[in-house]
């Protein structure tokens, strides 16, 4: 039997149902959303197995929901997005409600503002688009290798990045590809490298400063970071936003990189996890610790190598290993990709692979300039709808 899963992005009626479209609000868990909408929590919340559990936990504030009512004001199904790959349905069934994890179908455009400084890059980035996750993606990109008192008014500034849309609407961070911009008159520029997801200047020097350093140095890794991966015998997604030391209980945890504590205590299915904010946007998480070293509280600062506290089991756990995962405004990558480069230089080739890159974004940006290209506000897709059963995933278009 095929069943609509993802609905319509604009409140209107479809075969008989409502649409309602809602934001996910700071502060609240999933068993308290659970109980707002009198939805069983024993299918929902208490009989997932860790997999699912564990995507819970990766609930963040701001993604825009969909729940679909009946004329009844049943509920039928809603859809709360987990990260940029994944998202939780959770459907009526004869009987009662189901839970699962379904991929997200999202479109990725290239897009470019290009701008002449009148205030700060702040105000205008944030004028020309009303996006301040774009002004995010400048500020941070630069901040470590530009002297922003040395704007002038009239300085140009390009930049070129990747913005996903989910049902027509932008949705999670953008992707700064590569960015210019004049200092009175002298271009600077930064490159994304798509090898090691890391930015350059136009020299091939690594601009960004966050160095890490595994948390269980030596340990074995015990499952990889995926954001979804169809299990071929479970038939179904899943997603590990993080990487698993296995050890042996008791085992000092280290803090990966320089930062201020802003968690540390009991977090679910979890267990006792501290996490840690660093420089760049990074945040650090360390899931299912025995216990905390003493004087880890929220507010504490510390240092890269610095015991925080000690592998262990607490939480939903199969056994002793650390959850470690990483986060760069909000947004779950991949750890082992930023320990691999700490101690990376771009090697001869390497670095002839990049100077191809930079040359690319050179001529883009230039004929951006060229043309005097101005940033254009998205509109919204037609309306759409998707469908779902055991084939791939379909899209559909409706009249509304």
């Amino acid at each position: 039997m095929i069943r609509i899963f993802l609905l319509l992005f604009l409140s209107l009626s479809l075969f008989g149902a409502k649409v309602e479209h809602f934001k996910w609000e700071n502060g609240v868990t999933y068993s308290e959303f659970l109980d707002i909408n009198d939805l069983p929590s024993n299918e929902l919340l208490h009989n997932l197995d860790d997999d699912n559990s564990k995507l819970i936990e990766e609930l963040r504030a701001g993604f825009n929901c969909h729940l679909l009512r009946s004329d009844e004001g049943e509920i039928e199904q809603i859809i709360i997005p987990i990260n940029d790959e994944l998202q939780i349905h959770i459907y009526k069934t004869d009987k009662s409600y189901a839970f699962e994890a379904i991929p997200i179908i999202s479109q990725t455009r290239v897009e470019t503002l290009s701008i002449e400084i009148q205030t700060n890059p702040s105000v205008d980035i944030k004028n020309a688009t009303g996006s301040y996750k774009i002004v995010s993606i400048f500020s941070n990109a630069y901040k470590k290798s530009l002297d922003f008192t040395a704007l002038r008014k009239g300085d140009r500034l390009v930049m070129i990045y990747e913005q996903k849309y989910r049902l027509g609407k932008p949705f999670s961070m953008p992707r700064l590809l590569t960015s210019m911009i004049e200092t009175r008159r002298k271009p600077n520029y930064i490159y994304l490298n798509t090898k090691d997801d890391r930015y350059y200047d136009k020299d091939g020097k690594q601009v960004e400063g966050f160095l890490l350093s595994q948390p269980v140095p030596g340990a074995r890794i015990s499952s990889r970071f995926t954001k979804r991966r169809f299990h071929p015998i479970l038939k179904r997604w899943k997603a590990h936003t993080g990487v698993d030391f296995a050890a042996r209980r008791g085992t000092p945890i280290k803090a990966a990189g320089n930062g201020t504590i802003i968690y540390a205590g009991w977090k679910g299915g979890y267990g006792n996890t501290i996490q840690i904010r660093h420089s760049d946007g990074y945040v650090t998480l360390y899931a299912h610790q025995k216990s905390f070293r003493r004087g880890m509280r929220r507010g504490k600062k510390v240092k890269q190598g610095q015991v925080i506290g000690y592998v262990g089991t607490t939480g939903r756990s199969t056994g002793p290993h650390l959850h470690f995962g990483l986060y760069k405004n909000g947004r779950p990558i991949d750890p082992l990709k930023v320990v691999q480069i700490t101690t990376k230089k771009l090697q001869a080739k390497e670095r002839k692979a990049f100077i191809s890159l930079r040359n690319d974004y050179d001529a883009k940006i230039a004929q951006c300039i060229e043309k005097n290209e101005h940033y254009t506000k998205q509109v919204d897709f037609a309306n759409e709808c998707y469908f779902y059963n055991e084939a791939p995933l379909k899209i559909a278009k409706t009249d509304g």
